[in-house]
């Protein structure tokens, strides 16, 4: 246990999203303190500490053992051990596990220090030139098309990770409700082949139709400049008519001149729910 004979206690620690040179000095520390060092991925977390001649013990915390983990890791800050806890890169809990353990620390009555760094959301929206005195971090964007829509409804800037194999289908539904919005895709930050693409909903779709990028991408959304429409029940329309036999095109804009929905919106969607049924 810590040779401090204090109280254990917990100490979130963000690591690189990239570059290992971004890591901090106070976050060195804490790891060269640490009793145990919990990590998402030991493997990975290895090779930073590697780097930095910091040797500790190493345990796995995962989205599969949290709770479990959790319990053993309270039982030992109660007997005074220092647990360090990072994940795979950037700020544990922001989209990656820990919350469970913080909970549990605060619920235990033990100290939780929380250190600054890296952390991909901010660095893509200060790079994407979009606006930042109020904005939106979802995480990843949801994959079901309502629950899309509404995301890219924010009116205010909106940051979301992405996966390259995903990112042309949220551009074109964006497109599609605002062809004029403003985006950026940010690629691989703090890594050798960086890249920043700016432009709008439209431009960006058209670029990643064919070729979807490579790499960790953070996409920057700048603000809604309309009300979004909610799909749902003029999609639902859209279905009955289909479902009767009316053609999807025909169906499509007969609903679009009773509800104001775009027509080309509506039977993108169409298409798009009958290609994942």
């Amino acid at each position: 246990m810590s040779a401090t004979g204090g109280q254990g206690r917990l100490i979130v620690c963000p690591t690189p999203i990239g570059n290992l040179e971004d890591v901090t000095l106070r976050v060195l520390a804490a790891l060269r303190e640490a009793d145990i060092v919990a990590c998402e991925d030991t493997r990975r977390s290895r090779v930073l500490l590697d780097r930095y001649g910091v040797s500790g013990r190493l345990v796995s915390y995962h989205e599969h053992n949290e709770r479990s983990r959790a319990d053993e890791l309270i039982a030992q800050m109660r007997q005074g051990a220092v647990v360090a806890l990072v994940s795979d890169a950037g700020m544990p809990l922001v989209s990656d596990p820990g919350l469970v353990l913080v909970r549990a620390c605060v619920a235990a009555g033990l100290g939780v220090e929380v250190l600054p760094g890296p952390s991909a959301a901010l660095s893509a929206l200060v790079a994407s030139a979009l606006p930042a005195e109020r904005w939106h971090f979802v995480g990843f964007l949801p994959r079901k098309r309502a629950e899309l829509a509404r995301a890219l409804a924010a009116p205010e800037t909106l940051v979301a990770f992405e996966s390259p194999r995903r990112l042309a289908g949220s551009l074109r539904a964006l497109a599609a409700a605002e062809p004029e919005r403003q985006v950026a895709v940010c690629r691989e930050l703090t890594k050798l082949h960086e890249e920043i693409v700016r432009g709008t909903a439209d431009e960006l779709a058209q670029r990643y139709a064919d070729e979807p990028p490579r790499g960790e991408i953070v996409l920057v959304v700048g603000p809604a400049t309309r009300r979004a429409v909610d799909l749902d029940g003029p999609l639902a329309a859209v279905r009955t008519l289909v479902e009767a036999g009316a053609k999807p095109r025909a169906a499509a804009g007969v609903v679009a001149e009773l509800t104001g929905v775009g027509a080309n919106a509506l039977y993108r969607a169409l298409t798009e729910d009958r290609a994942q049924a």
